[in-house]
């Protein structure tokens, strides 16, 4: 057998392109032992491509959710982590969008695509069958970033006609901004004071956008923040991951982490195959 390998190539958009779409990376897992990968929720509409077999993804983590097979597939902001099973190998493309960007690529607000996961073709229709091929029949992955690059721009391009509902209200852009920016560690309070709103009607107008609460999103922040640390090749401890990102204390992060993925941070770190396989 193969010795394995994990290749992540990560790429910034072009800069038109910002606003509407975070990053993207290319990865190539080979070799690795079979398993479930838990694709965390974070602050992104995330999108994957396919560049092989078919992506094997659940909503949900040993929850009992179905097994669906998706040659790309498009998910709005989740409160859960996603199942990923793989057999050791996966190779393809994953397009993390803003929640402008659901509105500009795919012409209609986060909250119609939260807690779900569709083919992405689903939204795009035939551009999405076209991105498709340009990246797998590319060979490389600036290539590939490229070819993303041109179709997310001609997707953006369809909908510059004016129509104003394809636009979100700057207050709710701004309150996400700030929620961002603080990594959730702000009050929801001070954000709505800051606005001229009051609490309620920055909640209500906020989850009728984004598809969750900014409490809720505020805690997918700080439980993405804590991910990151928990996830580098040299880990913090389980403490430190829980203050540095803004965590009352290590019994506040396993009780989010159990409900963000699904199991316990121990044992969601012995059981993730990709950690530390870069």
């Amino acid at each position: 057998m193969e010795d394995h390998t994990a290749t992540g190539i990560g790429a910034r958009p072009a800069p038109v392109l910002r606003q509407y779409v975070d990053s993207y990376v290319g990865f190539d897992l080979r070799g690795l032992p079979t398993g479930v990968h838990c694709g965390p929720p974070s602050r992104a509409l995330t999108a994957v491509i396919s560049l092989s077999d078919s992506l094997e993804v659940a909503a949900g983590v040993d929850d009992g959710s179905p097994v669906t097979r998706f040659g790309s597939v498009a998910g709005g902001l989740m409160c859960r982590s996603v199942a990923i099973h793989h057999d050791g190998r996966q190779q393809g493309v994953q397009v993390s969008l803003t929640p402008l960007g659901a509105r500009a690529i795919y012409g209609m607000p986060a909250n119609e695509l939260a807690h779900r996961l569709v083919p992405l073709d689903e939204l795009l229709g035939a551009l999405a069958v076209e991105l498709v091929d340009r990246l797998r029949s590319a060979t490389t992955w600036a290539a590939r970033f490229a070819a993303l690059d041109e179709l997310l721009l001609r997707s953006v391009g369809r909908g510059a006609c004016g129509d104003h509902a394809r636009w979100m209200r700057p207050e709710v852009a701004e309150a996400w901004r700030r929620l961002v920016a603080a990594r959730g560690c702000i009050q929801v309070g001070e954000v709505a004071a800051e606005l001229g709103w009051s609490r309620r009607y920055l909640t209500e107008r906020f989850r009728g956008e984004m598809g969750l609460s900014p409490k809720t999103f505020a805690r997918v922040l700080r439980f993405e923040h804590a991910h990151e640390l928990a996830a580098t090749r040299d880990p913090l401890p389980w403490s430190d991951v829980a203050t540095v990102s803004g965590y009352a204390d290590q019994a506040h992060l396993v009780r989010d982490w159990r409900e963000f993925t699904g199991r316990s941070p121990t044992a969601w770190r012995r059981g993730e195959v990709l950690l530390g396989a870069g």
